[in-house]
């Protein structure tokens, strides 16, 4: 799947902003076209041209829900723009063109309310524990991150995943401190990846798109927290009626089994 960058105007009381904001965005990747038609949720889908902020957790099962939502809604275009929640906000306040808004976070949402239509949440994750396949430091809890002989990576502390991440180590005491602190939780799973940690907490998602490179250790309910990923129109969308159309299709069926699919929870 090709990765591109789509310039489209922004609304006229924005346009200024935009071209600050268009420094913002990072690369968008962007999905196919093609297959049946899709029937009446089609509406207001004739040649729109969608751009779509979404949360860096979302990167996979995102990229496949674009081109199952392309095949059942012929003439629409979905780009996405995939980064740290605490970016996208940042896009979204600085006029970038877009026409929704996914994080994966409420707080995140909520920052920029006067931009959005009424958010609905369309998914939920769970933190675990990233390592090196087959597990070869041992790590089986929490607490033992602490090992000072354990290089451990965490999301930067505005991000969402930060955010959790503080939440559920403080809730256990345990202090640690990370080798870095990443602005997106694929940039932690990254590190993990390459053999630059040796732990890192991330999504179950994430480990669930690498599990050729990582495995998952397990954070127990109990000790977990819930991530939930609203989604919203943004206000000044161009394309208002196909965006809506499109947050509706997020907690349909199809959309709803993608997710799962990716390991998700239901909203």
């Amino acid at each position: 799947m090709s990765r591109t960058t789509t310039t489209r105007p922004a609304p006229r009381r924005r346009r200024a902003a935009a071209v600050l904001a268009a420094a913002l965005l990072l690369p968008l990747a962007s999905c196919g076209t093609g297959g049946a038609d899709g029937g009446p949720s089609a509406q207001g889908a004739n040649g729109a041209r969608l751009t779509v902020l979404a949360a860096a957790s979302l990167t996979d099962a995102f990229t496949a829900a674009g081109a199952a939502y392309e095949r059942s809604h012929p003439g629409t275009k979905v780009t996405f723009s995939f980064a740290g929640s605490q970016e996208l906000v940042a896009q979204v306040r600085q006029g970038a063109p877009a026409d929704v808004l996914v994080t994966a976070d409420t707080a995140s949402m909520e920052n920029v309310r006067g931009e959005t239509g009424t958010p609905a949440v369309i998914a939920r994750n769970r933190l675990v524990i990233a390592v090196a396949e087959g597990n070869p430091r041992g790590v089986d809890t929490l607490e033992d991150l602490a090992d000072p002989k354990l290089k451990v990576v965490l999301a930067a502390p505005e991000v969402p995943a930060g955010k959790y991440s503080a939440k559920v180590l403080a809730a256990r005491k345990v202090v640690l401190k990370p080798v870095s602190e990443e602005p997106n939780v694929r940039a932690v799973l990254s590190k993990v990846e390459l053999g630059e940690a040796d732990a890192g907490l991330v999504y179950r998602t994430d480990t669930e798109s690498a599990r050729d490179k990582v495995d998952a250790v397990a954070v127990p309910d109990e000790r977990n927290t819930v991530a939930s990923y609203p989604a919203a129109v943004l206000k000044d969308s161009e394309e208002a009626q196909a965006a809506a159309a499109f947050v509706a299709w997020l907690s349909g069926p199809e959309a709803q089994g993608i997710l799962r699919d990716a390991g998700f929870q239901r909203p």
